[in-house]
C-alpha cells in the first residue's frame, strides 16, 4: 500500500513539475535555473547570503537594479526603434507595455514571470511569481535601464509538502487539478481552501531578515530573481548594440 501512494505522489508532484516547465520554456526561461546554479552555487542559502552583501533595497523596499548601456553613435530614434522590437518580440502579453513614450523616451514594461521559484518542504509547497517593472530611459547614444521587483507573489499549498501529500493522496490528486495553465489557483475556484496566494515583502524575507520560517523558499526566489535579471540586462544590452537577428542596420 505504501508503495502505490509513493507512485501516486511521485506521479502527482511530477505533474504539476512538468506544467511549470512548458510555462518556463514560453518565457523563454527553461534554463534560468541551471543558469542560477552555475552562476551562484547550488546550495540557495548561502547563494543568497553572498548576493545579499551586494545588493540594496530602494526606498520602497523593493529590489531594484540599474544600469547604464552605451550604444555608440546610435541615434535616439534608432535606440527606440530597436527597444520596441526587442520589447514586442520579447513579451507577448499584449498589455506588458505600460508606457511607450518616443518623445520622452521612455519605455516602461511590466510583465508577469509565472513560477520564477518552486520550493516543497516538509509541510507546506511554495510557487514564486514575480512582476518586474522595466523601464528604459533613452537618450543619444545610451540607455538607462532600471528593473525592479516589488514583491514576491506566492502560490502556497497547505499540506502540500511531503508530509502532507504522503498523509493524503487523493487531496492531492484534487489539488493539482487546481492549478491552471499560468501556475496560479483557477479564478473563482473554491474546492480546496488550502490553496491560495499570498505577497511577501522582499525586505521582510531571507536574507535580509535572518529569521524567515520560509528562509529556503525566500533565498531560492532571491537567486533566481537575481538570475532573471542579470539575463533581461544582457538581452537589452544585446538588443541595442547587436540588434535582435543581426541584420537591422540601414544597409538594405
Amino acid at each position: 500500500m505504501k508503495r502505490t501512494i509513493r507512485i501516486i505522489v511521485l506521479s502527482v508532484l511530477a505533474g504539476i513539475g512538468l506544467s511549470l516547465q512548458i510555462q518556463a520554456q514560453v518565457m523563454k526561461t527553461a534554463d534560468l535555473e541551471k543558469y542560477a546554479k552555475q552562476k551562484y552555487g547550488e546550495k540557495w542559502l548561502d547563494a543568497a547570503a553572498n548576493l545579499a552583501s551586494t545588493l540594496t533595497l530602494d526606498k520602497n523596499q523593493s529590489l531594484t537594479y540599474q544600469q547604464v548601456i552605451e550604444c555608440g553613435d546610435k541615434t535616439k530614434d534608432q535606440i527606440y526603434v530597436q527597444l520596441n522590437y526587442w520589447v514586442t518580440s520579447t513579451f507577448k502579453d499584449k498589455q506588458a507595455i505600460t508606457l511607450n513614450d518616443k518623445e520622452a523616451g521612455c519605455i516602461i514594461v511590466s510583465s508577469t514571470i509565472d513560477a520564477i521559484a518552486d520550493h516543497t518542504g516538509t509541510l507546506n509547497r511554495y510557487v514564486v511569481s514575480i512582476t518586474p517593472v522595466i523601464r528604459i530611459d533613452i537618450k543619444e547614444g545610451r540607455i538607462r535601464v532600471t528593473y525592479t521587483v516589488p514583491t514576491y507573489d506566492i502560490l502556497k499549498v497547505e499540506d502540500g509538502g511531503w508530509l502532507g501529500v504522503l498523509a493524503d493522496d487523493t487531496k492531492s490528486n484534487q489539488r493539482n487539478q487546481n492549478y491552471s495553465s499560468d501556475g496560479k489557483r483557477m479564478k473563482k475556484d473554491n474546492t480546496d481552501r488550502r490553496l491560495y496566494d499570498e505577497q511577501w515583502e522582499i525586505a521582510k524575507h531571507y536574507p535580509f531578515v535572518e529569521k524567515d520560517s520560509q528562509k529556503r523558499t525566500s533565498a531560492k526566489a532571491l537567486v533566481m530573481t537575481h538570475a532573471y535579471s542579470n539575463v533581461v540586462m544582457d538581452k537589452i544590452q544585446e538588443a541595442v548594440t547587436k540588434g535582435i537577428v543581426g541584420n537591422e542596420d540601414d544597409d538594405w
